[in-house]
């Protein structure tokens, strides 16, 4: 099934594939393996499955107002169009540009873990010792491929990964219930005194940072079934599975371990992120912790070719609506993709890895590390906006919406609390990244001028053409 020109293909994909699709840029298994043994060794240690709760408390007030709106705001727009909708096209304009950067960079970032934890399994594996950057580009060659196709051919690939990612966590999740753990099974990781031990704000930022992916949902809007409701149980769904995974994994593993040793055993291994693998060889056995490294890069995979197909869209809509060049804003003739996006992000993405790699630059501490923690910041000030704009939306327009507590009182809490994160995440950017000196003011800093240009973009367009201006988030509606 095909679309008129130049629009995405409609009911390609239901509950299920876009679910999929955020729940493979969340990156499951990534976020445990690789992120949160560093998130409980800087920040709350045994509290951290407190904090996920905590975050999924927040998020699921930030879906509250987010899927009330997403039934009158359908467009492959998302928070562009939400800020656009709800607060006017110079919002609107900032919005676009912070978004175009920030799932950039979240997208290219990713290779540099992908080359490295590649590179690693065969040289493991195979006694292949190839560069890193043999298997980013060769990754990007295949995301390449998959991103200018139909989007349902993405959807049955990463249904298959990410299961595959859930399959074999649980399988550990298991084992180390049914044999007690280090110091029995019990519940400390959920008091006070656990939660707010240590420092909370870095936990909570790395739980953050753990969902990255899951508010997608809207821009799948034009492709799905029934986007009405396909996207706001989507949505739901993909807080609940993402954080509910997330949280009964961690209080396992802290399980495994024991609470009170958990930090030290950490800090005294030499890679905090094999504290999963070598939990998997204690519990199940070195088969376990082999699966899982395949998985681990599967899982790096699915994330690449989730954020992909996010910033090829994003491209399309606002080539689409003028505030970058219209070239983008077309569709390949039989796929109705994206493909004009997906080839700007691909030859992009090309382009730094080229000189990430010519540079000599570690893979994981730099490309890894800066990008994706812009891309997290970007994407943190984005959901603000769009939490912002909900309220506004409704006083405006008096739409159907669901009561006070989805239109009002919901975005309200939600704007403020991830405004207070994304202040967090500024402040503590040194420590998320590793960055020091300049570095810690420029790499925020992308963010907040890529949306001073998308404003002056915007703005630029109110006085040449106001009616596209007028026109702005409205995308194929």
């Amino acid at each position: 099934m095909t679309s008129a020109a130049n629009q995405l293909r409609r009911n390609a994909v239901g509950v299920g594939a876009v679910t999929f699709f955020v729940v493979s840029a969340a990156g499951p298994l990534v976020a445990i393996a690789g992120g949160f043994p560093i998130g409980m060794m800087f920040g709350d240690g045994a509290g951290m499955p407190a904090a996920l709760l905590a975050c999924v408390a927040v998020l699921l007030l930030f879906a509250a107002g987010y899927t009330a709106m997403a039934r009158h705001v359908v467009t492959a727009g998302g928070f562009y169009a939400f800020a656009a909708r709800g607060l006017g096209g110079i919002a609107g304009g900032a919005a676009a540009l912070i978004a175009v950067v920030a799932y950039n960079a979240m997208q290219i970032g990713i290779y540099g873990m992908f080359g490295t934890a590649a590179r690693a399994l065969m040289l493991q594996t195979a006694h292949l010792d190839w560069p890193w950057y043999d298997y980013s580009f060769a990754a990007l060659a295949a995301v390449a491929v998959l991103g200018y196709r139909q989007v349902d051919l993405s959807a049955r690939i990463l249904s298959v990964l990410v299961t595959g990612e859930y399959v074999a966590m649980l399988i550990l999740d298991v084992a180390i219930l049914r044999a007690g753990g280090a110091q029995g099974i019990t519940l400390t990781s959920f008091t006070p005194a656990e939660a707010l031990s240590g420092s909370p704000a870095i936990a909570i930022l790395f739980c953050f940072a753990g969902f990255m992916g899951f508010e997608a949902t809207t821009i799948y809007g034009e492709e799905a079934r029934d986007p009405e409701r396909t996207i706001p149980r989507a949505t739901y769904l993909s807080v609940l599975l993402i954080g509910g995974f997330y949280a009964f994994s961690l209080w396992c593993l802290v399980i495994g371990v024991g609470a009170t040793g958990l930090v030290a055993h950490l800090k005294g291994l030499a890679d905090p992120t094999r504290f999963v693998f070598d939990m998997a060889v204690r519990y199940v056995g070195p088969w376990l912790s082999a699966t899982m490294s395949v998985l681990f890069v599967t899982s790096v995979f699915a994330g690449l070719l989730a954020f992909h197909n996010a910033a090829a869209r994003y491209f399309y809509a606002l080539g689409r609506d003028g505030l970058l060049p219209r070239a983008l804003g077309r569709t390949h003739a039989r796929h109705a993709s994206p493909h004009t996006g997906s080839l700007t992000q691909t030859v992009l993405a090309a382009a730094v890895l080229a000189v990430f790699a010519l540079l000599g630059l570690d893979p994981v501490l730099t490309l890894f590390s800066w990008l994706t923690n812009v891309g997290t910041l970007g994407v943190i000030a984005l959901m603000a906006l769009s939490s912002a704009a909900v309220p506004v939306f409704f006083a405006r327009h008096r739409a159907g919406s669901g009561g006070a507590f989805r239109t009002r009182f919901a975005p309200i809490v939600a704007s403020v609390a991830l405004g207070v994160v994304l202040v967090l995440a500024v402040i503590h950017f040194d420590v998320l990244t590793g960055s020091f000196g300049m570095l810690r003011i420029v790499l925020p800093a992308l963010v907040f001028v890529a949306g001073a240009l998308g404003a002056l973009r915007a703005w630029r367009i109110r006085r040449t053409d106001p009616s596209g201006y007028a026109r702005l988030g409205f995308g194929r509606q």
